[in-house]
Order: structure tokens, then sequence, then C-alpha cells
């Protein structure tokens, strides 16, 4: 046990009701109030940004909460300087609790004269002085190796498992989990071990950038309830797409978990025209009141699992543990209980 008292939450503006869901369940596992510390983050008239922490923070243990979402960049920012303002503040550590991990598309060069961004951001975020990350489901793991810093990479998978078998209890025979692309097969396979279902690979090939010329299904799923995994979903049009090739090919119902709800553009009316029951998505991002008045998107709180990560970070014992979900449910027995 380290001889910090107690750990400091401070939060940006880009997901604030995520941050104080997160102080207020780390408020119920330890029994005293933990709040966000108070700060201010503010822009001047030309768009820099200023931060200024009202309490002391010297000697303390200190986890910034701020996925770095649309808009990104500002995002980020706001990200870097609350780190520089911490650091010369005498914080003893600073983690960075970054939901969503944006840039992480940019993760190699995919054509000539391209950055990888990924990196750049790596760089950026330890410079500022973060000494830790703690994240969820990152776009491409081996990004941990971008950091020189320790990188606490968490899943949505054990938080979904307990979500399929909970709605879809008594019908789990016909579930079927699928992949909406080969580069995703271990992330759905994953899922498929978790609650011991079939999988499925929907093949896509691309005409050109931003089109699906062809798609083509890997595996029976007539007459199947099919649950679509990924990590982002973004314009939704490939994954709408999906959908409907699965419907056709006999599919029963089609499901998607998917963790980072960017849904930017045409996202939202695409979902709600498309064939697909359901749409699963995690706050990461905190969702629009576009996201929350669709009928087909369901989103599930991620603030449990945080809270427990980061007391497990400032306490010393591990974080991995809660890649179990059966370490997760017990977290989650509100939402799950008899799943």
């Amino acid at each position: 046990m380290p001889n910090l008292i107690e750990p400091k939450l401070i939060s940006g503006n880009a997901n604030m009701p995520l941050a104080e869901a997160v102080a207020k369940r780390m408020s119920m596992h330890r029994g005293i109030n933990v709040g966000l510390v108070d700060a201010r983050v503010e822009r001047f008239n030309d768009g820099e940004i200023f931060v200024e922490v009202y309490e002391n923070v010297r000697g303390e243990d200190m986890f910034i909460i701020q996925p770095t979402s649309n808009p990104a960049n500002d995002n980020l920012m706001e990200l870097l300087i609350i780190s520089d303002a911490l650091r010369r503040s005498s914080a003893d550590r600073i983690t960075a609790v970054i939901p969503y991990f944006g840039y992480a598309r940019q993760d190699r060069r995919s054509k000539a004269r391209t950055p990888i961004t990924a990196k750049l951001v790596a760089n950026m975020l330890v410079e500022a002085g973060i000494e830790r990350i703690l994240t969820l489901d990152l776009h491409a793991t081996q990004i941990q190796g971008f950091f020189d810093i320790p990188v606490d990479n968490l899943y949505a998978s054990p938080v979904f498992a307990l979500d399929a078998m909970h709605h879809f209890k008594g019908q789990m025979e016909e579930v079927m989990v699928v992949s909406p692309d080969v580069g995703g097969v271990a992330r759905a396979r994953d899922l498929a071990q978790r609650i011991g279902a079939p999988l499925s690979i929907v093949d896509k090939r691309r005409g050109k950038p931003g089109e699906v010329a062809e798609m083509t299904v890997i595996g029976d799923v007539k007459d199947r309830v099919c649950l679509i995994v990924d990590d982002i979903v973004d314009t939704a049009g490939t994954l709408c797409k999906a959908a409907e090739v699965l419907m056709e090919h006999g599919a029963k119902e089609v499901h998607s978990y998917i963790t980072h709800g960017v849904l930017s553009g045409p996202a939202i009316e695409r979902i709600g025209n498309s064939v697909m029951k359901h749409l699963v998505i995690t706050d990461t991002i905190e969702p629009t009141d576009a996201v929350k008045a669709c009928e087909q998107i369901r989103i599930v709180p991620t603030a449990p699992m945080f809270a427990q990560a980061i007391l497990n970070t400032w306490n010393g014992t591990s974080v991995s543990s809660l890649f179990d979900h059966k370490t997760l449910q017990p977290i989650y027995e509100n939402m799950y209980t008899g799943s």
C-alpha cells in the first residue's frame, strides 16, 4: 500500500458524465466521498486552452479522466495541458485514464509519406509528464509498445459477455459471434469463447477507399442470433451492410457489440434504418442527444470497471484480473444479477 492517502481524480471536458460516474463508483468502493479535483478548463477567445487547478495536489496520486474523442485535437490538448499543470504542481504520479484513445487508427504507415500518429501522440503524452496509461480496447494492441511507460489496456469483452448472457438467456444455443472483418477475428473469438458460442467472419473487399464492393460470410449463420463484435463504429456504413448480408444468409436476428461509439456523419440515420435489432456500445465517448434518442442503441457503462482499475492501480494490485468476466460480475451486480 502506498503512503499516499487517497487517489485523486481530475477531468477535462471530453466526457464529464463518465468522470463523475467513476468518482461516484469509487466513493461506493472506498466508503468515503471521492470527488473530482476542483479545476477549470477553459478557452481563450482564440481557442487556446487554459487550465487552473484550485486544490493542492503536491505529492498526490493523480488520475486524469479524458478520452481523446471528437473534437480529438481539443481533447488531446486538454489532456496534455492538465498533465503539465499537475506536474508543475508537484503531483507525485500522473496516470492518464483515456477511455477512448484517439488517433489509434493511425498505428502504421499504410502508404508512402504518411505519419504514424499514434506514436506521435504517445510521445506527447510522455513528454507532458504522464507516467502511466489506462485505456480500453486499443484499436491495435501493439500501440502499447509505442510507450516507454506502463500501459494497461482493458477489454470490453468481459462486460459484453455479461450483457450477452443476460439479454440472450434461454437462447444462447442460437447465438453466433461474428467478426465484421478478418482483422477483428481475435476480438470476436475472445467474446465467443467467453459465452461458449461459435464464430463466423464477414470477409469484405473494398472497391475503393470508403466503399465495400463485396462481402462474403464465412460460416453458417442460418437461424442464428448473430452478434457482430468490433472496437469502433464510425459512420456505420460497413456495420449496417454486414448486418444486411447476415440477414440475407438466413440469420434470425443481428445485434452488434461495439466498444467505442464514434458515430459520426450519417451513422445514427443508418442505424435507425438498418436491419440490426440493437447496437450495444459503451460510454467511453459521451453520447450525443441523437445517440440517446436512437431506440436501437443501448449504452453499457464503463465506470464500474474504470473505478476498480483505478483503485487497483493505486493500491498496487492486479489490473489484469479485470480481464475475467467472472471478476467483473460482482462489480456489475446491479445490471446483470442472475445472468
